[in-house]
């Protein structure tokens, strides 16, 4: 995680002339009035329960029921400023769920945040680690319509599942390091895709600390593996993404990479 305080990082993403999606999955890091007030044109607020609690590594656990009780207030507090509840979503991978009962508790949670945000009319920012297909039938049956599944990787075809409900999927500079994804890429709709960095994590190289800036790697990624123009993906991943976050226009200026 960065340092809450680190003004070079944002002074550098600003610098790189980045669209303003190219910072969604930074300020999920950011303290909701740090971000916000600090550089109002440049950061706009989410807010969710993670799947995983406890920290980095092996001491990450399943979310429990009571922690997303204790942040209901906050979810209410800052409704006219949020632009999506997130990041919520599943995480079953086996040593952070190995129970039923921490799988129970992580659907509890979601289930719950999902229908906050219908509640609140937010679009959602979605995990789904080990989960995919779970993830995307669970959305379906909440009545939910306009998700982000980032960091996607589940299979083609429970991603076009997701393509139906009208679910958008993200893809981070970590796609980068093999074909494993290549696809899953391909399958799924250009109108359906948009572009996140997840920094400081899932960077080109999973021992160099990620950063805003190296959005333009998974934008010429996908370009490549499409046969498109990166000009092609920035211009419609950044048309999907303000489609999926209408708020963001209050406050945001737009800028190409």
């Amino acid at each position: 995680m960065y340092d809450v305080k680190n003004k070079k990082l944002l002074t550098q993403a600003r610098t790189a002339a980045l669209s303003w999606k190219a910072l969604y999955l930074l300020f999920r890091v950011l303290p909701l009035d740090f971000s916000s007030h600090s550089y109002p044109d440049l950061v706009a607020p989410c807010f969710g329960i993670h799947p995983l609690q406890g920290g980095e590594g092996p001491t990450q656990r399943s979310v429990k029921p009571q922690e997303l009780d204790a942040a209901l207030p906050q979810f209410f507090k800052h409704r006219e400023r949020l632009v999506a509840i997130g990041e919520i979503g599943l995480d079953f991978t086996p040593w952070c769920a190995p129970t039923q009962q921490d799988r129970d508790g992580q659907m509890d949670v979601f289930i719950k945040q999902l229908n906050i945000a219908k509640e609140l009319d937010l679009p959602v920012n979605v995990h789904s680690r080990s989960a995919a297909k779970v993830v995307i039938a669970t959305m379906r049956e909440q009545g939910v319509s306009r998700a982000l599944l980032h960091n996607f990787a589940g299979k083609p075809a429970v991603a076009l599942e997701g393509v139906k409900a009208g679910f958008l999927f993200s893809f981070p500079p970590a796609v980068c390091r093999n074909q494993q994804r290549d696809k899953l890429i391909k399958q799924i709709p250009l109108e359906h895709i948009c572009l996140e960095t997840d920094s400081p994590a899932l960077g080109l190289d999973k021992h160099v600390r990620n950063e805003p800036c190296n959005i333009v790697l998974s934008c010429r990624y996908i370009a490549d593996v499409k046969g498109l123009s990166s000009q092609t993906v920035q211009l419609i991943t950044a048309q999907n993404a303000r489609r999926l976050f209408p708020k963001v226009d209050a406050h945001l200026q737009y800028t190409c990479f």
